[in-house]
């Protein structure tokens, strides 16, 4: 069979459809997590400045958002090709919205909620239109999927106008309703009156590269937490508890950083891999399992600042609450992955739920300063008897290569 030219260039945009294709993350795919990456760690400064019912209501709303336009992106050109001058350019196009939903979020219920609701509108609708213009009809099962997705968006993008052209408590209304038909639509597979739903094969996914961008995604918002926190520490004149607040503040860090290391991306494709649907076991891995990971370290990053701010005196609720509760939502998002992944729940984070618990009952004795130690103690405590008992357990069998993602289905 003759193939034209049209086609040809259609089967190059994609990562393994032409001979050489990377499976490496490129630059403009870093590019894009870091602009999100940062959208994330803002929120922690709206709670910070304001640590009221409604700014956390409205926080929560944001940080969902803005980690579904992230994750529905990275879906969406999971199975492209970076080095296409086309793909690069709709890469950065979706790294120029993110960067606009971030600049937007300080006052997204204020006077720039057109601003942020234009930026995801455009982003997800924008994104599915030119994806089904460039695979055109090569590739019937993803043009069939992208239809589906437009309709959809189309109708979560009505809700989110609609909610910047609302009162604030009726924009939380409209824009949580809006988050909640866009990730409802995936469960029903994008079922649409007349084109019927996406089959669950037509959702596979690379697991391990889907959980090494991941990964690397948790990472980068670490890292730029702790800027921030290492930024407002320069600009004050640090006294030894300050040092010390800072000093815990990055061994949780690092902690965090071990724990969620010690899965790595072999345990995503684990899970991928031995499941009856591997993309819908991806996207449980990672969509839902690291919008918990990742609220752990922007609440958490909140208890850091806020110990900076006042390592000594009483623990007031608004400390106690970011300081143990965001590892706490840390370690959760982790059990549920490596359960996923391993098909078992480490003890050690067992045991870590179990003293984070323990540390609140005694906290107004220890003091700020105590709290954020025992907490920084909880978790390296818990990354080192992982860590052993990783190394005792026997090992576990690679992913099945037969299960893994084959194209034109790593659209979604």
């Amino acid at each position: 069979m003759t193939i034209t030219s049209s086609a040809r260039r259609r089967r190059s945009l994609l990562r393994n459809g032409a001979t050489g294709s990377p499976t490496r993350l490129d630059p403009v795919e870093l590019l894009m997590d870091l602009v999100f990456a940062f959208a994330i760690t803002e929120l922690s400064a709206l709670l910070l400045a304001q640590p009221d019912l409604d700014t956390v209501l409205e926080t929560g709303v944001l940080f969902v958002a803005v980690w579904w336009a992230w994750i529905c992106s990275v879906l969406a050109n999971h199975g492209l090709n970076a080095e296409r001058s086309r793909v690069r350019l709709l890469l950065f196009a979706q790294a120029g919205l993110g960067l606009l939903m971030a600049c937007a979020l300080p006052r997204a219920f204020a006077a720039d909620g057109a601003l942020f609701a234009a930026s995801v509108v455009v982003l997800q609708i924008g994104r599915t239109l030119v994806l089904l213009a460039a695979f055109g009809k090569g590739h019937p099962q993803t043009t069939r999927l992208l239809r589906r997705m437009t309709v959809w968006f189309s109708v979560s993008a009505l809700l989110w106008i609609a909610g910047a052209r609302a009162a604030p408590d009726d924009r939380l209304l409209l824009w949580a309703i809006a988050v909640a038909v866009e990730i409802g639509a995936v469960e029903i597979g994008f079922w649409v009156p007349g084109l019927g739903r996406s089959p669950r094969r037509d959702a596979a996914i690379d697991g391990e590269r889907l959980g090494e961008r991941c990964a690397l995604f948790v990472t980068i918002v670490l890292g730029l937490s702790l800027l921030a926190l290492a930024r407002q520490a320069v600009e004050a004149a640090l006294s030894p508890p300050e040092w010390a607040a800072l000093a815990i503040a990055f061994a949780t860090s690092a902690a965090i950083a071990w724990i969620h290391g010690n899965a790595g991306p072999s345990g995503a494709a684990r899970a991928a891999g031995a499941a009856a649907e591997p993309g819908r076991m991806s996207r449980a891995s990672h969509t839902g399992v690291h919008l918990l990971v990742l609220a752990g370290i922007a609440v958490a990053a909140l208890g850091f600042q806020r110990l900076l701010a006042q390592p000594r005196g009483s623990v007031e609720l608004v400390l106690l609450l970011p300081l143990v509760g965001g590892p706490a939502l840390f370690l959760l998002g982790n059990l549920w992955f490596k359960a996923l992944a391993w098909q078992r729940a480490p003890v050690s984070h067992l045991a870590g739920f179990a003293l984070l618990a323990a540390t609140v009952v005694v906290s107004s004795s220890l003091g700020p300063l105590g709290v954020g130690a025992a907490v920084a103690a909880i978790l390296v405590m818990v990354a080192v008897g992982e860590s052993a008992a990783l190394r005792r357990a026997p090992a576990l069998p690679p992913p099945e290569p037969d299960r893994r993602s084959s194209l034109p289905a790593k659209i979604w």
